[in-house]
């Protein structure tokens, strides 16, 4: 690397700090859910809706971003940067109190806008990891993770303040944001390879079976994912009640996800050191079963229960990165833009549904003990998939032959 580009290791530092504040949109309005219930007389179902719109925006704004290869077309870091202003005003709308569909359609904005800011991020710290990127991607996601869960943080901190102190907050942290990617970020000495999308490849991805045993880690992957954070301040709050703790459900809430940082980072070092399918699957497995612990334990011991939270916010998002990577080393280069198109697109799917899902497991039996048991199929799922493509000579191709 020469002179004129800054270290990769300052780039991914500076990067990933960016990624967090902007981030932090995604869950704003997730995490003052209980207030917006009560100041605007909710419904379960629109409760849900205003996690599940940012899911929605992300998904159209992902496939839409990779159909008209945007992130090839113009600067990785103005168009970030741009797509956070766009989340912060999206954002900062809900302070208008404009009724829920208004709520739900500007939720919808600001997932569209994350997409053009995380998935854009994936490929600009690409440009200075020719090799090690299995580590560098999971500090992204470790960076998405981080953000995600501040809204949290904020809320339990908040001395008991308005809903809009929350609000307001992510929506000033992605515009610094915004003139951190614009003005203190250029891309680095190894630039990505440019690629288009065309729906008509999507056959010959359906047909490659070891880049679709990848996406059916990942799918399994994010049939818990979005669920687990979207839902675990509700359900954290009615273990908090049923077991009459001293626990505070919000700052339980903001460490369960935060956890996932640090997780992501140690996913992607062990990948590059003792494979994909095997950090995947170990992953995959210590997530599954917190899953079902978190019910069995659901009333227990309050330090036993935090335990449980805990190693599954360190487990449930740390293999993210690598799924993408796997596909992006499995995938005919070609294909490569298609490939994550169609897994990103896939999975985010996915996680609409099962959002949607646990509060209706909720309403019919009453209770959120064992809401989250539904989802312990998708880490199955995935760590067969992943055991699956081990066996396969293909994955070989895998983070330099280790697998």
């Amino acid at each position: 690397m020469t002179n004129d580009f800054p270290s990769k290791w300052r780039a991914l530092a500076i990067t990933g700090f960016a990624v967090v504040l902007s981030l932090t949109t995604w869950f704003s309005a997730t995490a003052v859910t209980p207030e917006l219930v009560e100041a605007w007389a909710l419904s379960p179902a629109e409760a849900g809706w205003l996690t599940n719109a940012v899911q929605v925006g992300f998904v159209l704004g992902a496939l839409g971003s990779s159909l008209v290869a945007l992130s090839d077309r113009v600067s990785l870091t103005w168009l970030m940067g741009w797509a956070s202003v766009v989340a912060a005003l999206a954002n900062a709308g809900l302070l208008l109190e404009p009724g829920i569909t208004w709520a739900i359609v500007l939720r919808t904005v600001t997932g569209a806008a994350l997409a053009s800011v995380y998935p854009p991020s994936m490929k600009f710290i690409a440009t200075y990891f020719k090799t090690g990127r299995g580590l560098a991607m999971g500090t992204m996601v470790g960076a998405l993770t981080l953000g995600s869960s501040l809204p949290h943080l904020v809320r339990a901190l908040d001395g008991g303040l308005d809903w809009q102190v929350t609000v307001l907050a992510t929506s000033i942290l992605a515009i610094i944001s915004a003139g951190i990617f614009a003005f203190a970020l250029r891309e680095g000495p190894f630039p990505f390879a440019r690629t288009t999308v065309d729906l008509r490849q999507f056959g010959a991805i359906l047909k490659d079976r070891p880049v679709m045993l990848a996406n059916f880690g990942y799918f399994g992957h994010m049939w818990e994912l979005y669920a687990m954070w979207g839902w675990f301040l509700a359900y954290a709050a009615s273990a908090v009640e049923t077991g009459g703790w001293t626990l505070n459900a919000s700052l339980l809430a903001f460490a369960v996800v935060a956890m996932g940082a640090p997780g992501s980072v140690i996913a992607g070092w062990m990948a590059d050191r003792i494979g994909r399918c095997n950090t995947s699957a170990l992953a995959l497995a210590g997530s599954g079963v917190s899953a079902l612990l978190i019910g069995v334990f659901f009333d227990a011991h309050p330090v036993i229960f935090l335990a449980i939270a805990l190693f599954w916010g360190l487990t449930i998002v740390s293999d993210s990165a690598q799924f993408s990577a796997a596909v992006s080393e499995l995938t005919d280069q070609k294909f490569v833009g298609s490939t994550l198109a169609f897994q990103m697109s896939v999975g985010f799917t996915i996680s609409i549904f099962t959002v949607w899902l646990i509060p209706q497991i909720v309403e019919y039996f009453g209770s959120w003990r064992w809401s989250f048991l539904v989802l312990v199929p998708g880490p199955i799922f995935g760590v067969w998939s992943m055991l699956r493509l081990r066996q396969m000579p293909e994955s070989l191709a895998l983070a330099g032959g280790r697998r």
